[in-house]
């Protein structure tokens, strides 16, 4: 007798459901030979080789791209020092107004952010001629600003589950700090940033909001070149980018999910047993004890 599925499983496969499947809806249509979305006219990828042409959306995604890339690495030194203040400074004066100040862009609404940024933009230009125009420039600094709480928290959650003992013994044995956080904190904490790394890049190249806000003429993002598009209806050129970035997330994230899995196994394989780790491993008990 069949074992039929409970009701988590059910709603797994149904929410899943619910969100591939436009996916694999907007693949398929991708290959539409006709330019009217709701009529099939067979099988083509005349629209594949159109994007080449279309200069406008081309420029948009390669601008995307460019303020992804720089937001996220921007987003993971500021987010992973801001999270190393938060978990190993225990006391310090305006320890919850840091932690408060970090974490606020998580549960601010983007449309207050946005206009915050623009009028902060704004006033700067008047006082400093500074940004003399808005453009790559203004988006980058407002994503790396949404971004850092996010890379905060995920790697403040993998920096509280570290045991410190390991880093205090590499100071006793005559490590500097900087040292000590660069060669042993950094490789530990690796799996975190690169998912932080990952999130930022996503975030930044899905934003909307904050890019209409802080963008000027010439700095049309994708997201803003899409939403522009569609609200005159859809067009074929549209669902094959779309496509296009589909498959390139895919594999990116397939990659980094393969260098995560195979850090994460590498840190947990004990290393060898020669007299530099027994003395480590010494000097660690020593403290625990």
């Amino acid at each position: 007798m069949s074992k039929r599925p409970d009701f988590s499983t059910v709603a797994l496969w149904a929410g899943l459901a619910f969100i591939y499947i436009p996916m694999v809806i907007l693949v398929i249509y991708s290959f539409n030979a006709s330019r009217l979305v709701t009529v099939w006219g067979g099988w083509s990828v005349h629209w594949y080789v159109g994007l080449l042409d279309n200069t406008q959306l081309m420029n948009a995604v390669k601008r995307s791209l460019q303020i992804a890339f720089y937001t996220a690495c921007a987003a993971v030194a500021l987010g992973t020092l801001a999270a190393f203040v938060m978990t190993r400074i225990k006391r310090f004066r305006g320890r919850t107004l840091f932690s408060g100040l970090v974490t606020a862009p998580l549960v601010m609404p983007e449309v207050i952010t946005g206009l915050s940024l623009l009028l902060l933009f704004v006033a700067m230009a008047q006082l400093l001629g500074w940004p003399a125009e808005r453009g790559i420039m203004t988006i980058w600094i407002a994503h790396t600003t949404f971004c850092t709480a996010y890379v905060a928290i995920v790697v403040s959650g993998r920096l509280g589950e570290l045991d410190q003992s390991i880093e205090e013994a590499a100071m006793d044995l005559g490590a500097p700090p900087w040292k000590t956080f660069l060669l042993i904190t950094v490789p530990m904490i690796a799996p975190s940033i690169a998912a932080g790394w990952l999130l930022s890049f996503t975030l930044s190249l899905d934003d909307l909001v904050l890019a209409s806000f802080v963008s000027g003429p010439g700095a049309t993002t994708l997201p803003m070149e899409v939403f522009s598009a569609v609200r005159l209806g859809v067009k074929p050129e549209i669902n094959a980018i779309a496509s296009v970035i589909l498959l390139a997330v895919g594999l990116f994230t397939l990659l980094a999910w393969f260098l995560v899995r195979s850090a994460d196994k590498r840190s947990r394989t004990p290393p060898p047993e020669d007299d530099e780790h027994v003395t480590w491993q010494s000097v660690i008990n020593s403290r625990k004890s």
